[in-house]
């Protein structure tokens, strides 16, 4: 009896230590490209491309009808993300610095804050922070790097590295290689080989960028698509979506998906023209700030710690990412790293009800917009080139402007989005695609995929 009660004494005094104890989560961030808002089968618009793979972690987990990127297209995205940081703040402002400086070396990645608290870290996919050698993802973090440093065809990768091989550029001559399988089977092979350590997987797709490319296999799935752009588009992704279950398969099958943080987020809006991507019911597309531009699809699984089949409508950032992760891993995002976004998992599990961000702020060019609580005021291409505003919780498509009706809600968002631009740092490099100004070029430009 007296050792029954020794017993309970010691396991009472033991549990919240083995509980503090429990092994941080491992943390995968699959983030597509020029994907579209409206593609997912879980968004509900379009019906035409089943994408089970990607829904089944909207079912085991969290959709974010408000989910936002804080630039609108591929690189200023990615910097955004790995930084947890406003990309502006340090010039990161168009694809074109990717090309001529690349990520400042004064920004922090992810990667490096996850390796601090002894996470084994990849990054397999497309790259687009800098092609120069200080800037490759084996020197910003990442213990190793499959993939390319910039955009590239699907099949025959240029700019490619496989740094198991070498840091350096290698020709990819297999003529079966396709960029989307082969990032799925790199990235199940490295969750094999460091299963006994947490881990962090970024797995930055490059579908559905232009060009539109894939295998037979894939487009013998859909020869009721008559539209052989649309066709191709729909093969890319079942590819993705066939990736996302590959690597998920592997998560399930080592037994650690309960304690495995899972993102998919896009990159950016679809550039519909180009593509036929699909937005829904949003105006405007990629490298627009209406919100076809960053609004994009975004889902959070975490089973057990994230509540499964739910909805979330508050607004959230894709910089959100980076103080979720750290905090989920243990670690505390400190003050001194000013970051822009938050840690979600106290406003996902119900410890917090108010809005995870009051205000949002976008500026890429002459282009620029404020979403603060509803109401978003926006200058973009394809607009009338005067500030805009609309109620995003009664007209999602941006179709009813209320400039003319509430001028001083005009005058009050235009004083505040200007006192925050005025914080952001000068882009580091030019944009490449409209220079100095966004005319008719820039307009018609705009719709491209290539950039």
């Amino acid at each position: 009896m007296k050792s029954r009660f020794l017993l309970r004494l010691v396991f009472a005094w033991l549990a919240p230590l083995l509980a503090s104890s429990a092994a941080p989560p491992n943390i995968v961030i699959f983030y597509a490209d020029d994907l579209g808002w409206g593609e997912l089968g879980c968004q509900g618009f379009t019906k035409d491309i089943p994408t089970p793979h990607i829904d089944s972690l909207a079912t085991n987990g969290m959709r974010f009808t408000n989910g936002y990127v804080a630039a609108t297209y591929c690189s200023p995205s990615r910097a955004g993300l790995l930084t947890g940081r406003y990309p502006t703040r340090f010039g990161h402002e168009f694809n074109s610095v990717a090309n001529v400086v690349g990520l400042r070396g004064d920004q922090t990645t992810m990667a490096t804050r996850l390796k601090s608290l002894g996470y084994a870290t990849a990054a397999v996919g497309k790259w687009h922070l800098g092609n120069q050698p200080e800037n490759r993802p084996t020197r910003r973090g990442f213990d190793e790097f499959y993939g390319t440093l910039n955009n590239t065809p699907f099949f025959h990768p240029t700019a490619f590295i496989d740094s198991r091989v070498s840091n350096e550029v290698q020709a990819v001559k297999d003529p079966d290689f396709y960029t989307t399988d082969a990032y799925a089977e790199r990235a199940v092979d490295w969750i094999g080989k460091n299963k006994d350590k947490p881990w962090f997987l970024y797995l930055p797709f490059n579908a559905q960028h232009a060009p539109l490319q894939a295998p037979k296999k894939y487009l013998e799935r859909f020869p009721e698509i008559t539209d052989k752009k649309r066709q191709m588009f729909a093969a890319m992704m079942a590819g993705m979506d066939d990736a996302v279950g590959r690597v998920m398969g592997k998560v399930r099958e080592l037994g650690q998906e309960e304690n495995t943080l899972v993102f998919f987020i896009a990159d950016n809006g679809g550039p519909t023209a180009s593509t036929t991507s699909k937005n829904g019911p949003l105006r405007g597309f990629k490298m627009t700030t209406f919100e076809g531009g960053p609004r994009v699809p975004y889902i959070a699984q975490w089973k057990g710690k994230i509540p499964a089949g739910k909805t979330y409508d508050f607004p959230v950032m894709n910089l959100d990412v980076l103080p979720t992760a750290i905090a989920a891993a243990g670690g505390k995002p400190e003050a001194s790293w000013q970051l822009d976004g938050v840690d979600l998992m106290p406003y996902l599990t119900g410890a917090e009800t108010g809005r995870p961000h009051q205000t949002l702020y976008w500026r890429f060019g002459p282009q620029w917009a404020i979403r603060d609580g509803d109401m978003k005021l926006v200058v973009s291409n394809g607009g009338s080139g005067r500030p805009e505003l609309y109620n995003l919780a009664t007209d999602i498509g941006e179709s009813k402007n209320l400039a003319g009706s509430q001028p001083e809600k005009v005058k009050e968002l235009q004083a505040k989005w200007t006192k925050w631009s005025i914080e952001q740092a000068p882009p580091s490099a030019r944009d490449a695609v409209r220079g100095k100004g966004a005319g008719k070029k820039g307009k018609k430009k705009a719709g491209k995929a290539g950039q």
